[in-house]
């Protein structure tokens, strides 16, 4: 690609699925990728397979402590933050009425205070240098709400919306900002929410216009772009990656 070619890449949550596929994508592409994640031997092992001096650090997103620390190694090892990928993300599905209020502190801490934490340790350090691009992952779920996820639906709503926010605020320092938000894709994750079902996966891929599931590298793609320099001028925008499940 070479639009990548030695930007310095944070991106959260790429131990395995799609920031797996996200890191390895930004790596082919030139990038020297920082990959975190709370488990530090699939960070590592992420890492390693990308080669080009790829580093795995452990990263609870939920932490201030835990992220300042990560960004402070970063920066120490490379200079710099070029590319803030926000891919980390957790849900347990259920009805609302049924859901536990425990639960709901932890999709809210992981899915939008790890990408508030994140960007108020990175983009300080863009607005210095005057350059940089975020990606943040939404879902498709925070643009038309998905039964039995209600509160990540309200995480990833407020995603979106921070995105947003955030490339009207970021916008004076050069720094693009953009939500990707994906539809049902194949990963562990969507098997832990009733992926595995047949009925289930039969009756989403009817609902899809391309009949298929949304891969990985559909959404590693998309990042890569959007984090390149090609996306320059693009900032405050939500790109749904779903076969065309949902249209904007």
């Amino acid at each position: 690609m070479g639009q990548l070619d030695n930007k310095v890449t944070v991106v959260t949550g790429a131990g395995q699925g799609i920031g797996k596929a996200i890191a390895e994508r930004l790596g082919a592409g030139g990038a020297t990728v920082v990959v975190t994640d709370i488990n530090e031997a699939t960070a590592k092992e992420t890492a390693d397979s990308i080669g080009n001096g790829a580093v795995g650090i452990r990263t609870d997103v939920t932490s201030r402590e835990s992220v300042d620390a990560m960004v402070a190694e970063v920066v120490a090892t490379f200079g710099r933050v070029d590319a803030l990928v926000n891919n980390a993300g957790w849900d347990k599905a259920s009805p609302f009425l049924a859901s536990d209020p425990a639960d709901w502190d932890r999709v809210m801490q992981i899915n939008l205070y790890g990408v508030l934490n994140t960007c108020k340790a990175v983009l300080p350090l863009m607005a210095e240098a005057k350059s940089g691009s975020v990606v943040n992952l939404g879902s498709d779920a925070g643009r038309v709400g998905s039964s039995g996820e209600a509160v990540y639906s309200a995480a990833k709503g407020g995603v979106i919306a921070f995105t947003k926010a955030m490339a009207r605020e970021m916008a004076r320092y050069q720094i693009n900002v953009n939500c990707v938000c994906p539809g049902p894709t194949d990963t562990a994750l969507f098997s832990s929410l009733g992926g595995d079902d047949p009925k289930l996966r039969d009756a989403l891929i009817r609902a899809i216009p391309f009949r298929r599931l949304g891969r990985p590298s559909d959404l590693a793609n998309t990042v890569a772009f959007l984090a390149s320099d090609e996306a320059d001028f693009i900032t405050g925008q939500t790109v749904s990656v779903s076969g065309g499940l949902t249209m904007s």
